[in-house]
Order: structure tokens, then C-alpha cells, then sequence
């Protein structure tokens, strides 16, 4: 086979699977904030999935990609992978006997004295979801991208079922009472557990994962070889400190949240910006789509002579995609909001700046591919670790001052940013000629048409909402019109 054609299936086949699976998760934040309609009580699942993203970093600690290089360069694959598998079964051991021991001391610094259990369950997820790392990696690096796949899918859709058995039936029977042949399952909800729920179900989940990648794990031949883990250990651990500014960037504002507000308010304004924040993955999701085509695409093309100019061309649309996509959301807001429970929507306002972040992060997606094409990656850490700078900077001034907004507005700053850095860097060392114009013009006509639309208060619900999505239908014509003439002249093939 084509190997382009066949990286691109493959990338089809990740790409597919992660977006499939975001996207089904996204709709459990309607059962989250229906069922639980205190958002504090959502801020308790937003707080621990944040930490949950240092600790699959750490946990893993960069040994997936170490296996990727190492398996690539040696003649012995599988005592790359015993070794790789070996090192993090012993870490996550580990960590599960300091869990184990410190638990309580956790929760109480955490401030849940009352519920160790989430501490545990947590953890465990965490460790269950380490050891599969590797097993996933081993997939990848055989190119089994189907298996990998289904496997992620299967994850996604058990932890969905537990979640729609424990907080949909099995809740629904305990607080109607019903009686006769759904009897049993409202013995099965116990009040006291709540939230914890989501965690139960997220930990069947992972240990079933785990299960169906048995194969994966038998075929190990449990061999460890301590110089291989070395080298193993001082490639992947700088992997590591670049990776850990990446998740301050992502879920710093959630976890800084509850540490700098008034103790009495911080857990329900945790809750309502989590729940707010997950509308705006409308547009992350989209952003994820594209990094998997784009990336395989743009080296593929990297040495065509019109190359610099087909990623200008390549950016124009996207922009012109995420400002669609901004527009379409905003226009739509009025009813979208009801994705979430009633006392979720005083969040509202956080939504178009979380939009525009995560447009930012896909221009400096964009941006950045110059120090991937000249082999510059230093680059990257660079940029991730002025964004890390700015994250916890803002936050901690503005959070106090300004709640979730400040947060909201935080994550615009760094990846805006990083955006702007990217972009100056990349005119030094791969000049690209971007057209600014388009480039600034299309946000800021999107913004300015969702400003206009929103003085329509007059009209009667049905009319405003087809007043807004003609608008919208408009829209995209005129751009489609307009990117379909820039885009004339044909670009080469790779």
C-alpha cells in the first residue's frame, strides 16, 4: 500500500475513534448537570479530572514514546516492550501503595476529609489507565490501528452504560420510589455515594480495558533489562518536564479555582465553569479533526515548491471553519444552553472567549508547524512554557478578582499568545506569507455579526432563531464565495 495513503487511513481510523469518543462523553455533561443540580457537586468531578491529567502524564512519565524510538532502532521490539511494561507496572505499584497509605492525608488536603473513597477510586482509574499506556503503545507501534481503536471506543461506551445505569436508572428508581420490576435497581443507588458515581462507572470502565488487553499483556516475556530502562528512562523523561506545561495550560484554571475564591463560593463556580467550558469543546472537537489530517499533510507537502503558500491557503480555511463554527454556536446559544442544567447557565458568558481560545490554539497549531518541518521542536517547549507562565500568572490575578471570567479570559491570553509568538518566530526561520487580513478579519467579522444578532431581543423565539441561522446560511455562502476565488489556482500535488 501507498504509505501515504496508508498513514492517512490510519489517521482516519485514531482520529475517528478520539472524536467519536470526546463526543459521546460530551453528552453526559446533561446527565451530570441534570441529575446533580447543585454545581458544586459537578465542581467535584471537574477538580479531579484536572488532577487526573498531571498524573496520567506523570504516571506514564514519556515511556510510550520511548518505546516508539527504542522498538525503531533495535532488533529486540520485544524486550523494548517487557522492559517499557516491566518499568511502569513497578512505578504504578508504586504509587498505588503511597495512595494506599496517604489516602486519607490526601483527601483532607484536598479538602473532602469525608470522602477518601474518591481519593481511592481516582487513583485507581489513574493506575488501571497507566498500565494500559503501554499495551496501548504497543498497538500503535504494530500499526494495529483497528484494534486500538475499537479498544478506546469499547472504553468510551462502558463507561457511558455504567454512568446511564448508576445516575439514570438505578437514581431515577431511588428518588421516584417505583416499585414492581425496576425495584432492585433502586436498592443498587445509595444517596450517600452521589457523584462518586461517575468515578464507579469511569473505573468499571478502565479494569474492563485493561481485561480486553490481556493479549497485549501476556505476550510480554517479562524480561527487564536495567541498561535498555536507562536509556529508556533519560529519553523519556525530558519528555516528561515538556509535557508538564501542556496540562497547566489545559486544566490550571480549574484546579486554581478552588483554591482562590471565598471557600463558600469557589466549588460552585468550579462546577458551573466546567460545565460551560464542555459547550466550548464544540470547537476544540473540530480542532482535534484537523491536527490529525494536517500534520501527515503538511509534511507530505513540505517539499513542493508552492508548499508555503498552500499552508497559507490551508489557514485561510481554517480560520474561515473556526469563525463558522464560532457563529454557528453563539447564533445558536439560546437553546444550546439547555445542554446544561438551569443553575449552570449564569456561565454563559464564558463561552465565546473559550471559543475564541481554542481558535487561538488551532492558529498556533497552524503556525507551528515551521519548527516541526525545520527540526526546531526546541521551539515548542519554549512556547509551551511561556503559555504555562501566562496560565498561572493570569489565573492567580485575575481569579480572585473576576471568578471563572478571570480563568476564561486567562486561557484566551496564553493560547492567543503563544499564537502571536509562534507566528513572529516562524516569519524568521520559515517565512510563510499568511494573510492577515483573513487571518484577524474573519474572528472579528464573526464576533461583530453574533454582537449584532444579539440586539434582535424583540423578536418571538421562532423568528430570532431562523432570523440567526439565516444569518449564519449567509455567511457561509459569502465566505465560501469569497475562498473559493482565492483559491483558484491549482496547488501541486505531493
Amino acid at each position: 500500500m501507498n504509505p501515504l495513503k496508508k498513514l492517512a487511513g490510519q489517521t482516519a481510523i485514531y482520529g475517528l475513534s478520539t472524536i467519536i469518543g470526546r463526543l459521546l462523553n460530551y453528552f453526559l455533561v446533561p446527565l451530570y448537570t441534570y441529575q446533580f443540580a447543585n454545581p458544586s457537586e459537578f465542581g467535584v468531578i471537574t477538580e479531579f479530572y484536572a488532577y487526573t491529567s498531571f498524573l496520567n502524564v506523570i504516571l506514564s512519565y514519556g515511556m510510550e514514546t520511548a518505546l516508539f524510538n527504542f522498538s525503531a532502532k533495535s532488533g529486540d521490539k520485544g524486550g523494548v516492550y517487557s522492559t517499557a511494561l516491566l518499568s511502569l507496572m513497578l512505578t504504578t505499584a508504586l504509587y498505588l501503595l503511597a495512595l494506599s497509605w496517604q489516602a486519607d492525608g490526601i483527601a483532607t488536603l484536598l479538602h473532602y476529609p469525608g470522602h477518601t473513597e474518591y481519593v481511592l477510586w481516582v487513583g485507581w482509574i489513574i493506575a488501571l489507565d497507566a498500565l494500559a499506556a503501554i499495551p496501548f503503545a504497543k498497538l500503535r507501534e504494530q500499526q494495529k490501528a483497528k484494534r486500538f481503536a475499537l479498544l478506546k471506543t469499547a472504553n468510551i461506551l462502558i463507561n457511558i452504560a455504567a454512568n446511564l445505569f448508576f445516575l439514570g436508572l438505578c437514581k431515577w428508581a431511588y428518588d421516584s420510589g417505583t416499585a414492581g420490576p425496576l425495584a432492585w435497581a433502586s436498592e443498587l443507588y445509595n444517596p450517600a455515594i452521589g457523584i462518586g458515581y461517575v468515578f464507579i462507572a469511569n473505573l468499571i470502565a478502565s479494569g474492563l480495558t485493561l481485561t480486553m488487553l490481556s493479549p497485549e499483556l501476556i505476550a510480554a516475556r517479562l524480561r527487564f533489562d536495567v541498561a535498555l530502562w536507562r536509556r529508556m528512562l533519560s529519553y523519556a523523561l525530558p519528555l516528561l518536564v515538556a509535557g508538564l506545561p501542556g496540562m497547566v495550560n489545559e486544566t490550571m484554571d480549574r484546579i486554581l479555582l478552588k483554591y482562590l475564591l471565598p471557600a463558600g463560593i469557589a466549588m460552585e463556580q468550579l462546577g458551573i465553569y466546567g460545565a460551560c467550558y464542555k459547550i466550548a469543546i464544540l470547537m476544540s472537537l473540530f480542532i482535534q479533526a484537523f491536527r490529525y489530517a494536517a500534520e501527515p499533510f503538511f509534511f507530505a507537502h513540505y517539499r513542493n515548491q508552492d508548499a508555503k503558500n498552500l499552508y497559507a491557503l490551508v489557514m485561510n480555511w481554517f480560520i474561515l471553519a473556526c469563525s463558522l463554527i464560532f457563529l454557528g454556536v453563539m447564533l445558536n446559544i439560546g437553546w444550546i444552553q439547555y445542554f446544561v442544567g438551569a443553575k449552570y447557565r449564569t456561565g454563559l458568558d464564558v463561552v465565546p472567549i473559550l471559543l475564541m481560545a481554542n481558535l487561538c490554539l488551532g492558529v498556533f497549531f497552524n503556525f507551528s508547524i515551521w519548527y516541526k518541518l525545520t527540526e526546531q521542536t526546541r521551539f515548542g517547549t519554549y512556547l509551551t512554557f511561556w503559555g504555562a507562565a501566562v496560565t498561572l500568572g493570569l489565573n492567580i490575578y485575575w481569579i480572585p478578582r473576576f471568578g471563572y471570567m478571570g480563568a476564561a479570559w486567562a486561557t484566551l491570553a496564553c493560547y492567543g499568545s503563544m499564537a502571536v509568538l509562534s507566528y513572529l518566530l516562524g516569519r524568521f526561520f520559515y517565512p510563510v506569507r499568511y494573510d492577515l487580513k483573513r487571518l484577524l478579519g474573519y474572528p472579528a467579522l464573526a464576533i461583530g455579526i453574533w454582537l449584532l444578532a444579539e440586539q434582535q431581543e424583540s423578536l418571538p423565539y421562532w423568528a430570532k432563531y431562523t432570523f440567526n441561522n439565516g444569518i449564519w446560511f449567509l455567511s457561509l455562502s459569502l465566505a465560501l464565495t469569497l475562498e473559493r476565488r482565492n483559491s483558484r489556482n491549482p496547488v501541486p500535488a505531493a
